[in-house]
């Protein structure tokens, strides 16, 4: 059975990609900033619950013992101009780049010793140079470089290690809004479709809807 963590996993898209994970047979782990959010989330769905601060690269290195399916799912939205606040441009980055990296990095000797690996970032289409870089503050920033990671971790790790980003689109949570058009369950299922890929399946690439969208 792998193990799997996915972060921000105690409410919408996080929690709905941990349930679908669950579903698949996978052992999950609900990372949480709250621990107990984190806990009550995880009774829910049948997961485990585990702290996560993502500006601690201590916690980070504990959080991913044994884990080869890593879903980097937690974000912060502010609005605003990006020079506003410089404390929150740093959380974005700790959330979006710094947090991920350490996670990923972490999580490698597990995936190499096992000869298996799948990680999933989380972006959006507002981290798409294509797209025009959305969001308030430094939000688009973010997410355009979670995306440059992910094109640079995959390429440098082995080949057995999938690392590929995806945007699940405008969806009915806390940060998206009650008006927007996507279930966090609709949302979550790219995500699990990437944490789950067979060993021929893509790995370095940006996806919505299963299907390949523009950097």
């Amino acid at each position: 059975m792998h193990k799997a963590l996915v972060t921000g996993a105690n409410r919408g898209i996080g929690k709905a990609i941990a349930a679908a994970l669950v579903r698949e047979g996978i052992e999950v782990l609900v990372g949480a900033r709250h621990l107990a959010a984190g806990e009550e989330a995880a009774a829910e769905i049948g997961a485990h619950a585990v702290h996560l601060d993502l500006t601690d690269p201590e916690a980070c290195d504990r959080a991913l013992d044994g884990v080869t399916v890593l879903v980097n799912n937690a974000g912060v939205l502010w609005d605003g101009n990006v020079f506003d606040d410089m404390d929150r441009f740093e959380t974005t980055m700790d959330v979006s780049l710094h947090g991920p990296y350490s996670l990923i990095r972490a999580a490698l000797p597990a995936m190499k010793e096992a000869r298996y690996g799948r990680v999933v970032n989380v972006s959006s289409g507002w981290g798409s140079f294509t797209e025009g870089l959305g969001g308030g503050g430094a939000y688009g920033v973010g997410k355009a470089a979670m995306n440059a990671l992910t094109v640079i971790a995959d390429r440098d790790t082995p080949d057995f290690i999938k690392i590929n980003a995806m945007c699940p689109g405008w969806v009915r949570t806390r940060m998206g809004g009650a008006a927007a058009t996507r279930t966090p369950e609709e949302a979550a299922d790219t995500a699990v479709w990437l944490a789950t890929l067979p060993a021929d399946g893509p790995s370095g690439g940006f996806f919505r809807d299963r299907k390949p969208v523009s950097w």
